[in-house]
């Protein structure tokens, strides 16, 4: 059962509610992500890994403190499109995921459509 809401109490952006779970849009999120890192503050997120060059999965990797980085030059890197750089700030490691494998972002799922 969906329904679309313009406008919700409990977030300050559009979702869907489906009963138990608030389902964002993808740029949403990834909106959300570059404007909580422009204020410094972290968030947490889950998404699908994917080493493309191995054509395999560990499965789902989940971050509980991130930060997004500056993105790849698209002329330099083959997917930059669709890899979202980030820091895992538990780990301090600079990663990346595929931006359609992004599965929840602070505690929300995500929907592609």
């Amino acid at each position: 059962l969906f329904w679309p809401l313009e406008i919700d109490f409990f977030v300050l952006y559009p979702v869907i509610f489906t009963g138990y779970f608030y389902i964002m849009k993808l740029y949403e999120a990834i909106k959300k992500m570059r404007q909580l890192t422009a204020e410094g503050k972290s968030f947490s997120m889950a998404f699908m890994s994917l080493n493309m060059s191995e054509m395999k999965s560990e499965g789902v990797v989940e971050v509980d403190n991130a930060r997004l980085r500056k993105k790849a030059d698209a002329k330099t890197y083959r997917n930059a499109d669709f890899l979202i750089p980030y820091m895992d700030l538990d780990k301090g490691e600079a990663r990346q995921f595929y931006l359609p494998l992004l599965m929840m972002f602070n505690g929300e799922k995500i929907t592609i459509r």
